[in-house]
């Protein structure tokens, strides 16, 4: 007879630890709470679908509008460290509503809601109202892409947004959970790099793929509108044990969240942005291989060598493993931009206007 499949026991002691401080906080007065997060989806009649996603945790009443911080917290600035306090809502029951129709959908065991419902919808952006036994509704945002859609972008967050040399563990956990989300740096150069590819595009899927945790998805955000990067849909993971072991697997995220799109969106090129600091282009050669049509070209930062030695080194002699599809090595935005520009994924509006994207 086949053996049984156990639950590992760190993730049987992470659920009861879940459920100790779940029933904690209400002792306390607190409530299922909706934080919710950038979605996309796709346009089509009688086939289309949207992805929602969100995050149910424990909060006080009236500590969050519309499931985001106030106002004022955000402009003091949140310590890292807070984003991982508030206790999760273990398979909370949340009920989304969308283009009139609405569905009941369980949160996992992290309390992370994660979803493709059905939903025919115009191309562009829409709003999803989230609500969880008794909390106050939350509007969660979901990008539909239209069927003739043919282009899009997906990046990196470390070290190809935000600098963060997080490999390293000290450094890693200093800027997770110490520093202030004001004292984040933004890379140089990267955010207009992306505004001169988006130039003359309308209607482009946007994504930015980390094996950071969801706890900091509104950080993130955050910084991502401050620092005028393109808007778009964050896609993070669940930090922790899993049912099968201690910890999961940052590669294996990203990887299965690339193969989803290419099944999702098979009429798609993707042009790919990340550093050669971690295993972008292990990860993204693995998928130009895989699925050579839905890849326009790989964009690599190359760190500082300084940087480098924080990431933990550089990764070489790749490109050659995917014939066909373009490699950008660069330092920064000008010179990605010139490459992409000599490959003509730069639209001759955005190079014709010039300027600095340092």
């Amino acid at each position: 007879m086949p053996a049984k499949n156990k639950t590992h026991f760190a993730s049987k002691l992470e659920d009861g630890f879940h459920a100790w401080r779940e029933r904690r906080a209400r002792e306390r007065g607190m409530v299922a709470t909706v934080l919710p997060f950038k979605g996309y989806g796709r346009a089509g009649a009688g086939a289309g679908w949207v992805r929602i996603l969100a995050r149910v945790v424990m909060a006080r009443p009236g500590a969050f509008e519309d499931g985001h911080m106030q106002p004022k917290v955000i402009s003091d600035g949140v310590r890292g460290w807070r984003n991982f306090i508030s206790p999760a809502a273990p398979y909370a029951e949340v009920v989304a509503r969308i283009g009139g129709r609405e569905y009941r959908i369980d949160a996992d065991r992290g309390g992370v809601l994660d979803a493709r419902v059905p939903a025919d919808l115009p191309p562009g952006w829409h709003t999803v109202t989230l609500t969880c036994q008794d909390s106050a509704p939350a509007s969660a945002k979901v990008f539909v892409v239209a069927e003739d859609a043919r282009f899009g972008l997906l990046s990196d967050i470390d070290d190809t947004v935000v600098v963060t040399a997080l490999p390293r563990p000290l450094l890693a956990a200093w800027n997770t959970f110490v520093l202030d989300e004001h004292a984040r740096v933004a890379t140089a150069g990267m955010a207009v790099m992306m505004e001169r590819v988006l130039r003359g595009r309308s209607g482009v899927p946007v994504l930015y793929l980390s094996t950071g945790s969801w706890n900091v998805a509104q950080t993130l955000t955050r910084f991502l509108n401050r620092n005028l990067y393109p808007e778009g849909t964050l896609l993070l993971t669940d930090w922790g044990p899993t049912e099968v072991g201690w910890f999961r697997s940052g590669m294996k995220h990203k990887v299965d969240q690339l193969r989803r799109l290419a099944v999702e969106f098979p009429d798609i090129q993707w042009l790919l942005l990340g550093d050669d600091g971690q295993h972008d282009p292990e990860i993204y050669a693995e998928f130009a291989r895989r699925y050579p049509q839905n890849v326009c070209a790989i964009v690599i930062r190359q760190l500082t060598p300084s940087e480098a030695v924080l990431a933990g080194g550089r990764s070489q002699g790749i490109m050659a493993s995917t014939p066909g599809v373009p490699w950008v090595y660069a330092t920064d935005g000008a010179q990605i931009v010139a490459e992409l520009g000599r490959l003509g994924l730069v639209p001759e509006t955005a190079e014709r206007d010039g300027g600095d994207v340092r």
